[in-house]
This record gives C-alpha cells, sequence and structure tokens, in this order.
C-alpha cells in the first residue's frame, strides 16, 4: 500500500512521524506548501512538515497549485493520500489519482465545526469535549464519509496551543488505526449528517460586556496567535490566559479590579471577572500579569477602551 503524505503546519507532523513508523518504505512522498517568507527580511521558510519530511529522508513536493499537477502526482502510483491541515482545495481529478482514496485528519468531531479553525472554535464556544475525525474526502468542504473518531475533553486550563498538541497527538494514534483498516479493506463508514463550518479565526479586541466564561474562551481560544487584545490608558495587550474569577464587585464591565503585583490584572465582565495571568504588550515580550504590573501605572478602577465594532 503506497502512500503520499500532504500536510503542512506542526500541528501535523506527528501523523507524518506515525505513518512513517508504523509503514515505512510504503510512505513515498510528503507534499505540502511551498516555502514562506517569514519576518521582517522576508526569508523563504519551509513548513514544519517540510523540515521533518527532509529529517526522515522523505521525498518533499511542493506545488503551488495541485491541481494544476495532477500529472505529476500520479507519477508517483500512491494507492492513498493522507491530508492533514495540507491548506489547498482538491479537485475531484486530484482525487481520481488515488484508487484507496484520499484521507483527511480534521480536528474535530464531525459534522460539528468543519473549516478551517475547528479548535479554536470549539474553544471560543465553550465546548466540553472535541476529537478527531478521519474521513474519506469528497469535493464537499470536511463533508466526506466518517472512518474513524476519537474524543478529548476540553479543560478550563486549555489553550489553542495545548488543545492543538492533545489533539495532534491523537490525530496521529487514530490515522495509523485507520490505514490498518484501510490496508484491510475493512471500511465501515458513516455519513455525516448536517453540520457547521467555521470561518479562519482573526485577532480579536476583548468585549468585557460579555460573560466571564465568554471572555476566558475567547482569551483561551486565541492564544498563543492570533490573540484576543485591548487596550487601556494607551496600552494595547495581547492576553495569553485568562481564568474566570468570582466578583461581587458592581462596577461597569472592562474596570480592572485587582491591578496589584500579588494579586495580579483582574477585570469586571458583564457577569463575573476574569484574572489575566499571562499577557504581552503590543511590540513587547510575553510574561505574567505580575510581571507586568510592577512598575506599571494600571490602577484599580481604571477601565479597558470599549471595542471599536
Amino acid at each position: 500500500m503506497k502512500i503520499i503524505f500532504a500536510g503542512t503546519p506542526m500541528f501535523a507532523v506527528p501523523s507524518l512521524q506515525s505513518i512513517y513508523e508504523a509503514y515505512g518504505s510504503d510512505l513515498i512522498a510528503v507534499i505540502t506548501q511551498p516555502d514562506k517568507p517569514q519576518g521582517r527580511k522576508g526569508i523563504l521558510t519551509p513548513s514544519p512538515v517540510k523540515e521533518e519530511a527532509e529529517r526522515l529522508g522523505l521525498p518533499v513536493l511542493q506545488f503551488a497549485r495541485i491541481r494544476d499537477c495532477v500529472s505529476a502526482l500520479s507519477e508517483y502510483g500512491a494507492d492513498l493520500m493522507v491530508t492533514c491541515a495540507y491548506g489547498q482545495i482538491l479537485t475531484q481529478e486530484v482525487l481520481n489519482t488515488f484508487p484507496m482514496g484520499v484521507w483527511n485528519i480534521h480536528a474535530s468531531l464531525l459534522p460539528a465545526y468543519r473549516g478551517a479553525a475547528p479548535i479554536a472554535r470549539a474553544l471560543i464556544d465553550g465546548c466540553t469535549e472535541t476529537g478527531v475525525t478521519v474521513m474519506k474526502t469528497e469535493l464537499g468542504l470536511d463533508t466526506g464519509d466518517m472512518l474513524l473518531s476519537d474524543k478529548t475533553p476540553i479543560y478550563d486550563s486549555d489553550t489553542l496551543g495545548t488543545l492543538g498538541e492533545r489533539l495532534s497527538r491523537l490525530g496521529a494514534e487514530l490515522i495509523v488505526k485507520a490505514l490498518g483498516l484501510i490496508g484491510q479493506g475493512e471500511l465501515s463508514l458513516k455519513k455525516q449528517g448536517e453540520g457547521f463550518t467555521c470561518k479562519k479565526v482573526q485577532r480579536t479586541e476583548v468585549d468585557f460586556t460579555g460573560t466571564a466564561r465568554e471572555v476566558s474562551c475567547l482569551i483561551r481560544g486565541l492564544s498563543p496567535a492570533p490573540f484576543a487584545y485591548a487596550s487601556i490608558g494607551g496600552l494595547v495587550l495581547n492576553f495569553w490566559y485568562a481564568e474566570e474569577v468570582p466578583c461581587d464587585t458592581d462596577v461597569p464591565a472592562g474596570t480592572v479590579i485587582d491591578a496589584s503585583p500579588k494579586g495580579g490584572l483582574t477585570v469586571k465582565c458583564g457577569t463575573g471577572a476574569v484574572r489575566i495571568d499571562e499577557l504581552q504588550p503590543a511590540g513587547g515580550r510575553r510574561m505574567t500579569a505580575r510581571d507586568f504590573l510592577n512598575g506599571r501605572k494600571i490602577k484599580e478602577g481604571q477601565c479597558f477602551d470599549k471595542p471599536v465594532l
């Protein structure tokens, strides 16, 4: 069973590693996005998947548009392709290249959270669990029949970073099981029902008039990127982590109710309050809120700016 793997970000690396460990020489090539300019100098930088594929000694293909390279792809004679956060839409011509199908590792319990940002959206929406689904790819966006899925709880301490790492490992385990079933022809596919498609997340200004739960979920769901942020006293602060805390103070939402190095930075919400534990001033470094408050002029009673709608 000859396999091609297609993926791009760090999330896909554990799946690439697990397929390589389980199938060795049957993994004949890796496809990833072209190198992209990074930083102020625009230095061309390979994707994490490319770096790992080269470390493993695997051939790497980087198509600007995979749909235009079907003939080059077919020359490899692969039986199937596994995709994981590859980042390009596949055409029917591409799908037809693989007689045993194209199989996608998707970081949600389909049909919920199809699309570009399933992990962030599950956190932002306050879900208590999520998971990974291995599905057979068709032309619709994450609408193909499902082969396997597995769940994981979402903890109140989770961020986009920590939950993403856990789902990445879960996907790596699940795809090896899936490939075993596919290789043996033991396919019991389940059709999806109606689902929800989520868009890519963007840097978002915090609206403290929401509940403490909503604010905490937003901050954790956008950390470590692209960040939830807010402005106060001319400072723009990116938030890394926040947690809900009890509050019986009757002040307007967005008011700082604690700004001491000992207690941290606590902000009143529409209901309840959040304590900002880690933050990053725009242009500065990541730090604890307590370190930030040492020598800063943010005081109890000060208000964060209302978001621009």
